[in-house]
């Protein structure tokens, strides 16, 4: 009797431990294959806002032309004889490979708050990022990051009437693109005054920090090359100072790698401003959709858009 009863509790116990194990693989984002990888990607066909275009430029290093998405604020064509310069935002997508259309979806509220008045009109840029987007990878013949910092902005400078200076220059991203936004501040703080990372995933960037660059077996970057190395460097010397602003969803897979990068920068004694959105998962669009205003006067109080 006693048996058959430690029998049963043992059959529970197991089918309890195997509903729970899938509860937990049902919370995980479940990865699709990634699409092949082109360094051009047109805009896909949609009700986009009219101030949003694709256009390429030619990669000087590799010879190849580069796809962007920008997007130009309403009072940018009205203002073309009087000269009028903008301040401009560059967004780094998330996910691998890179494509430069994967986050113009944001441009619907980036759109909305400025036709409303709810923000000052600002240039958007939607960056591609490579095949391992928005990093240096010279074993995949792909130098996302140099693309985007030595040439898509200079290019972007000459070809539009943007505001040429660190000031006005501010950089974004989420999750992947956040990991990027977060690197390239660190390694650039002379490009950009006004930096928003979102969602990056930190506990990778950490464990490739504590394996020598070592990501996986078949991805090794450059030693100290990655989000935490590079705060640390910057950090004995914080010139030009940056403006910081750490976003995240609370029920996000990478929110506590987030509240523990928090962390570390108020150790390393970095100033920065958190934004932390209730009940939304790891996705920009919700983000945007609740906070997305929020973000866009960041920017826009860090190029003294704002009163």
């Amino acid at each position: 009797m006693i048996r058959t009863f430690c029998l049963a509790l043992a059959v529970i116990a197991a089918s309890s431990s195997v509903f729970a194990q899938k509860a937990n693989d049902e919370k995980k984002p479940v990865k699709k294959p990634p699409a092949p990888f082109h360094w051009v990607n047109p805009l896909p066909k949609g009700d986009w806002p009219t101030g949003l275009k694709h256009s390429t430029f030619k990669s000087p290093a590799m010879n190849i032309d580069v796809g962007y998405c920008i997007y130009l604020p309403p009072s940018y064509e009205a203002s073309k004889n009087a000269g009028k310069r903008f301040p401009v935002v560059y967004y780094l997508h998330g996910g691998r490979p890179g494509s430069e259309t994967k986050s113009i979806r944001l441009t619907t509220y980036i759109d909305k708050a400025m036709r409303n008045d709810d923000v000052p009109d600002m240039i958007y840029v939607f960056v591609n990022g490579g095949k391992v987007s928005h990093y240096n990878t010279p074993q995949f013949d792909s130098m996302g990051e140099d693309v985007f910092v030595k040439e898509l902005i200079p290019y972007i400078d000459a070809t539009y009437r943007t505001i040429a200076k660190r000031e006005s220059r501010g950089l974004e991203g989420f999750s992947q693109g956040g990991r990027g936004t977060t690197r390239i501040m660190f390694r650039h703080p002379d490009l950009f005054s006004s930096c928003a990372p979102g969602g990056a995933g930190h506990s990778t960037e950490k464990s490739i920090s504590e394996n020598h660059g070592r990501e996986n077996e078949s991805l090794v970057f450059a030693e100290g090359y990655n989000t935490w190395d590079l705060a640390r460097e910057y950090a004995k010397n914080p010139k030009p100072p940056l403006k910081i602003l750490v976003h995240v969803g609370t029920k996000g897979f990478n929110y506590q790698n987030n509240l523990e990068y928090m962390e570390f920068l108020t150790s390393l004694k970095i100033p920065f401003e958190r934004l932390i959105v209730e009940g939304v998962p790891h996705s920009a669009m919700l983000i945007y959709e609740k906070r997305g205003l929020e973000l866009m006067k960041f920017h826009a109080a860090n190029f003294g858009l704002l009163q």
